[in-house]
């Protein structure tokens, strides 16, 4: 893997949150992602005033959406996650990735989700609904979309459901949430089975109970929370801790997140400006001007045409 490093105990990783990792062992033919979001989830969650719950949510969904969008091999590619029911207090969860770039935003009503209590479970805010993982291909054009019911105790498991009925590869994902005075932190890791074929392959012919994954998927779920969240351990040091038993452990860096908001008063006003002129009429306020809420920055931007 170009570019790639042995890990061994005690390397630094750099910069501790907001990051990326890639990592393989190529003996037992897998691939894995490890990601720390820290002042770039803050950012996201304090643009709207979420109750604990609902920031709990939209955190590890950004943390999916970041480990799922850096298997992503273009810049101009883009992943995206939606959660969406028509009956649940939280009636729509969208963030995606792209290049490194996160953003996210969650529609809700309040009265309902405080009706739920503190700790209400992911089927008791969203009620029946499901969960789309869009991969719009920049090098290529193509789009690919699985959807799978919002069902189970996190968001993680859904994922774990696409790969395994859409994608047929045997996936674990592990997410870690941590909200303190101070703000919010969480972690995740990836880790997938790709046998005889290596990381970028086409279809792939995998046994959900390979030996190989059956070994590492053991290894890999004996990750704590705590160990994902903790900051005097860099994920370099985490993988090794979890691998060091393999031949080699290789380990790439993946690119600095950041909060990547893509609104902009000239692409808003490049959007109405397609629309007739009696429409665009209707939409103007008193002084001529026309309002567009961006959701995910929480920013109102006044267009004048």
């Amino acid at each position: 893997m170009s570019g790639a490093v042995q890990a061994g105990p005690g390397e630094s990783g750099g910069i501790r949150f907001d990051r990326v990792l890639g990592f393989t062992v190529a003996s037992r033919n897998v691939r894995g992602r490890m990601v720390r979001l820290g002042p770039v989830l803050d950012t996201i969650l304090t643009a709207h005033d979420y109750p604990p719950a609902l920031r709990h949510v939209l955190a590890e969904a950004l943390v999916l959406g970041a480990l799922m969008g850096a298997l992503l091999k273009s810049d101009d590619s883009q992943l995206t996650l939606q959660a969406q029911t028509e009956s649940g207090a939280v009636d729509l969860l969208v963030c995606d990735y792209r290049a490194g770039e996160l953003r996210g935003y969650a529609r809700h009503d309040p009265a309902a989700l405080a009706r739920l209590g503190n700790n209400p479970g992911l089927e008791a805010m969203f009620g029946p609904g499901y969960l789309a993982i869009t991969f719009d291909m920049g090098d290529t054009g193509q789009r690919y979309q699985g959807i799978v019911p919002l069902e189970g105790n996190s968001l993680a498991a859904a994922c774990e459901s696409y790969f395994r009925q859409s994608e047929q590869i045997p996936t674990m994902i592990r997410v870690a949430v941590r909200s303190t005075p101070g703000g919010c932190v969480a972690a995740g890791m990836l880790v997938q089975h790709l046998p005889e074929s290596e990381e970028g392959g086409e279809r792939l012919h995998v046994q959900m109970d390979h030996p190989d994954w059956e070994h590492v998927a053991a290894l890999g779920g004996s990750i704590r929370h705590d160990e994902l969240l903790d900051q005097d351990l860099t994920m370099e040091d985490l993988a090794w801790r979890l691998f060091h038993e393999e031949q080699e452990v290789r380990v790439s860096p993946g690119p600095d997140l950041v909060r990547g908001c893509r609104c902009t008063a000239e692409y808003y006003r490049s959007v109405l400006e397609r629309f007739p002129e009696e429409e665009r009429v209707h939409m103007r306020d008193d002084a001529g001007q026309i309002s567009v809420d961006c959701a995910f920055c929480s920013r109102v931007f006044r267009i004048d045409l």
